[in-house]
């Protein structure tokens, strides 16, 4: 194992080894794993015109909260976790990104490192509009092509909220995703239209498929078993998460969702002026939608594995 806090530049910056995977944390810009490199490729999206290999701001860029229209958020890209549902029509709704607390405030860290494994906790500030306080913590063991996340919320308000735990991870675009589907099965749901809900297939009774393709736009799936796989440039990323039966789930009972953008002549003025930077993947999962008494929590568990693609083309 391999532990280094990198305090050269305006904020702490840490990164884990084990042979295997090296991940860079940044707990300045919303507790966000940014960088996930296995044998010397990166594998997460991350907005270059913010931040260089290093995870320190390019081109006189300034770190700061930010709120308002999605036109003023700063995608800074890599893997985070939001408050579930998303909306901007009533305060049981996050009305981000952007997001001055949550998504663009600092975290405070604790970095946990033993011979066989190595953990940074983070935790958010605590948001007086949603009530919530996130903590995500971060764990690679020695050796092992992947790492794991426990994202939680505890509501630290007077008064019970209804939340969910959202954890959204950022892959560079021109992949495909397969998202595990069990017995019940329903047509996806479409959320968040920017210029079209990606389109998808189901080459298995067991999987939906959502090819590259240009497109802005989300799919919720209500019958997400708890496994997503993103295959591009031969290899693959799955993600195994933690699946409620019979639990409430916010976006008309979504588990997982798949988020997919790239670039436009204009501004996107219905989804509050967003800007796609780049061809992006969102491979997001979803916790249960909880009501939470005052000091209660909601938790996920998240597996992200790294290996080649192999001839499945990272079916699950």
């Amino acid at each position: 194992m391999h532990v280094e806090t990198d305090t050269s530049g305006p904020y702490e910056v840490v990164w884990l080894g084990n042979g295997a995977l090296r991940l860079g944390i940044v707990p300045a810009l919303g507790g966000r794993l940014l960088s996930l490199v296995h044998d010397g490729d990166e594998l997460l999206w991350r907005n270059p015109a913010l931040l260089d290999d290093r995870l320190h701001p390019v081109g006189g860029h300034r770190p700061e909260r930010t709120s308002g229209p999605m036109a003023n958020w700063r995608n800074y890209g890599g893997d985070k976790t939001w408050p579930a549902p998303q909306g901007w029509s009533s305060p049981g709704e996050w009305a981000g990104p952007p997001d001055p607390v949550l998504d663009s405030g600092p975290y405070a860290a604790e970095v946990r490192a033993g011979s066989d494994d190595a953990a940074v906790v983070l935790e958010s500030e605590h948001d007086p509009r949603t009530g919530l306080r996130l903590r995500r913590e971060i764990r690679l063991r020695a050796g092992e092509p992947g790492y794991d996340l426990r994202v939680s919320a505890v509501n630290g308000s007077a008064a019970p909220v209804r939340w969910a735990v959202w954890n959204v991870a950022q892959y560079p675009g021109g992949g495909t995703v397969h998202v595990g589907v069990g017995p019940g099965f329903g047509e996806p749901v479409e959320l968040a239209v920017g210029t079209a809900a990606p389109t998808w297939t189901r080459p298995r009774p067991d999987t939906v498929e959502v090819p590259a393709q240009d497109a802005v736009g989300k799919l919720g799936f209500p019958h997400a078993t708890g496994r997503l796989a993103y295959t591009r440039a031969g290899r693959r990323l799955t993600m195994e998460f933690d699946v409620h039966n019979g639990a409430p789930y916010p976006d008309g009972g979504s588990r997982a969702e798949v988020w997919m953008e790239h670039p436009l002549d204009r501004p996107l003025e219905h989804l509050g002026g967003l800007a796609p930077p780049a061809r992006i993947v969102e491979c997001e999962a979803l916790g249960p939608w909880e009501t939470l008494a005052p000091g209660a929590e909601t938790a996920l568990g998240v597996r992200v594995t790294v290996a080649p693609a192999g001839e499945e083309g990272g079916t699950p």
